[in-house]
């Protein structure tokens, strides 16, 4: 099978340090395996968006070099395909309608304990949750190796549509990594847990699963990792190569002593090493970076 991968943002700010890492990381990956790389905007939190950031993140992007094979794929025009599937999920008793709230699963220690799916309950309004028969708790990760959660996370009822509607990012990601045809997902060591009841979802839609490959986060400190919602300064899109090199040290790489960001790109895949990608969860960046 042809490696297929992707960069999958959501909309929700312009592109930093640590979304450059996961964009280059995910952008070597496939290249160097002669793959396909696929961007997909992962717009379905309009409460988290910003109005115009889709369309800046691709041209930042563009800016860095890092074009990406066929159209991209926009969460938001696939609202059909996941309600198709929880419709489907719940005829099969696979999932239930749940109407505690996040009070009542702090009461319960943290973990939602399954109770409105018990059978004692039935509603027929609130969030959804599937019905995890699946409970996976381990993986094996190509950069991290072998990986275990607890099994309380593993086997908990996950939301898969939110209460005020809107669907959940672990039922949005199975169906698109899916229907994409996605063989390895490379991203941030953040979403290490969340593999876990994705794999649960993929093995009860009878799916096959794509390979998993965790990369470590940038963080200002420990624990404190670059993002959207920690106002990352955007990275620079007038001159990309120091970015960029930034980003091939960080990553393990050598960097790339010339001013043409194709060049750049073209000589890192040659060189790309996966051997030397750290295995750490994050690394703490200089005050400088």
């Amino acid at each position: 099978m042809s490696y297929i991968g992707r960069f999958a943002p959501s909309p929700s700010g312009s592109l930093h340090f640590g979304s450059l890492i996961a964009a280059l990381g995910s952008y070597l990956r496939a290249h160097s395996l002669s793959g396909q790389w696929l961007v997909r905007m992962e717009d379905i939190d309009p409460p988290r968006e910003i109005v115009g950031a889709s369309d800046d993140i691709l041209r930042t992007l563009e800016a860095y070099g890092l074009r990406w094979h066929g159209s991209v794929l926009y969460q938001s025009k696939r609202s059909q395909a996941y309600q198709d599937c929880i419709e489907q999920l719940l005829i099969n008793n696979q999932a239930y309608f749940c109407q505690c709230t996040r009070k009542m699963i702090h009461a319960m220690g943290g973990v939602y304990d399954g109770r409105c799916g018990s059978g004692l309950k039935s509603y027929s309004s609130g969030a959804i949750r599937v019905r995890n028969a699946a409970k996976v708790n381990h993986f094996h990760d190509i950069n991290r190796g072998d990986i275990h959660v607890e099994q309380a996370f593993a086997a908990e009822d996950f939301i898969i549509k939110r209460s005020d509607g809107l669907f959940a990012y672990q039922l949005a990601v199975v169906l698109d990594d899916a229907f994409q045809g996605i063989t390895e997902v490379v991203r941030g060591s953040d979403l290490l847990e969340a593999s876990c009841r994705q794999l649960s979802l993929f093995d009860m839609l009878n799916v096959p699963a794509p390979a998993w490959l965790h990369l470590p986060l940038a963080c200002a400190k420990p624990g404190f990792k670059l993002s959207k919602q920690n106002y990352a300064p955007a990275i620079d899109i007038k001159a990309p190569q120091q970015s960029l090199n930034a980003a091939l040290t960080f990553l393990g790489q050598a960097t790339v002593d010339v001013d043409h960001i194709d060049v750049m790109l073209t000589q890192a895949i040659s060189q790309f090493s996966l051997a030397d990608v750290p295995k750490q969860a994050e690394i703490i960046l200089p005050q400088t970076a």
